[in-house]
């Protein structure tokens, strides 16, 4: 497959590096250290056309497609994987998902903001019983009364919750159905019964904020049923198999990012008279590290595509199982990446002046998040099982 990227894609990937590299190197330790989110994340991401890349120009955005998002997404996250997640957490699953599955009339009312930074966005699927098991052991609910439905439940580990103006919430319409009695819904955070738990503490990924959202006969207009009653699973299944590809992408520019430390440090860093990078030991490592990457790189970028051209995505597609692939390989491929980065660096890799340790903090989450890597195994033996073929 060619992956011969056009002047436009170079330029916004270039331009992504470049602005992160200037507005964000110089605050993301403070980010790590305080936890701390820049209040103007959302809307300068917004100025530079971060936000809506695969949105209809008619709702503010630029109407380009999945591989670009993606490169974006990479170059973002070679200088803070955090900021870059809560990005893909506002762009991805909530405006991916409503200019993906809402109506014109959702579209015109939520995108244009969402687009801009002015609001900004989360998706809550994820809760305290039901990770990996989130769409047969949810709980929350959603019961219609009237012209309103009434939500109760509650949601786990919602990245940007905190700051969130309009949150997509999965809830159960049909208590019967199991995974087909899911619907989708846009609720606005300043709903009456809507609250948020306080910030969660994590070891990685700090200055993207993580809450549990609470739902406590919160009222949700008819009107802010997303897609078809009861048709959640399909919104879903389509959302989760893009998420993955996006986080693949992240988990490129964490790698790429790592490897650049690594080699500086191995041409800079002497011991017994010479280079550390003279050494085979070292050599053998980035060797390795460069060829993982590169590898991972390849299989993402042909997914990107593959998820741009697909009509719909989830059980039974090719689609979910690459993109379950796509993402399994990249993140165990950038935490070894990360890992060996650190024990190149040594004691001072394990020290916090030093930012490479950061992104071996952050990296792990991404084994866990959009589905664990054991999950992931079973997606895609489960696709090739019951195709019988490649």
């Amino acid at each position: 497959m060619n992956f011969d990227l056009t002047a436009e894609q170079e330029a916004l990937r270039d331009s992504a590096y470049k602005w992160a590299l200037n507005e964000w190197g110089p605050i993301a330790e403070k980010c790590d250290e305080e936890d701390w989110m820049p209040p103007d994340l959302f809307k300068k991401a917004g100025e530079m056309g971060f936000l809506g890349i695969t949105v209809d120009e008619k709702y503010g955005g630029s109407g380009l497609d999945l591989l670009t998002e993606g490169l974006v997404a990479e170059q973002l996250s070679r200088i803070s994987p955090a900021l870059t997640m809560s990005l893909i957490a506002h762009a991805n699953l909530c405006i991916g998902n409503i200019a993906k599955n809402g109506n014109d009339e959702q579209k015109r009312k939520y995108l244009p903001g969402l687009v801009s930074g002015e609001k900004i966005g989360a998706l809550a699927l994820t809760e305290p019983g039901a990770g990996s098991d989130a769409l047969r052991g949810m709980k929350t609910r959603a019961d219609k009364k009237g012209d309103v439905y009434v939500l109760n439940g509650s949601k786990m580990f919602i990245t940007n919750a905190p700051v969130s103006d309009v949150m997509l919430v999965y809830a159960k319409t049909d208590l019967e159905a199991g995974a087909r009695g899911i619907s989708a819904f846009i609720v606005e955070t300043d709903s009456a019964g809507f609250s948020v738990a306080p910030k969660l503490k994590k070891v990685g990924m700090r200055g993207s904020p993580t809450s549990e959202v609470i739902f406590d006969d919160c009222v949700v207009p008819t009107e802010n049923l997303v897609g078809e009653l009861n048709g959640g699973i399909a919104v879903v299944t389509r959302g989760l198999d893009v998420e993955r590809t996006l986080v693949a992408f992240e988990c490129l520019g964490v790698a790429h990012q790592a490897l650049e430390y690594a080699l500086k440090y191995s041409l800079e860093r002497k011991q017994f008279g010479k280079p550390i990078g003279e050494f085979q030991m070292i050599q053998a490592k980035l060797a390795d590290m460069y060829s993982q990457l590169e590898a991972a790189r390849s299989l993402t970028y042909r997914v990107a595509v593959e998820a741009q051209k697909a009509t719909r995505g989830g059980k039974g597609t090719a689609l979910t199982r690459d993109a379950a692939s796509a993402v399994l390989f990249a993140a165990e491929m950038a935490t070894r990446v990360t890992n060996d980065a650190v024990q190149i660096h040594g004691g001072y890799g394990y020290c916090l002046e030093y930012p490479v340790q950061r992104l071996w903090r952050d990296i792990k989450l991404m084994e866990i998040g959009a589905g664990t890597s054991e999950i992931r195994r079973m997606i895609i033996a489960r696709e090739l099982l019951s195709a019988g073929t490649l």
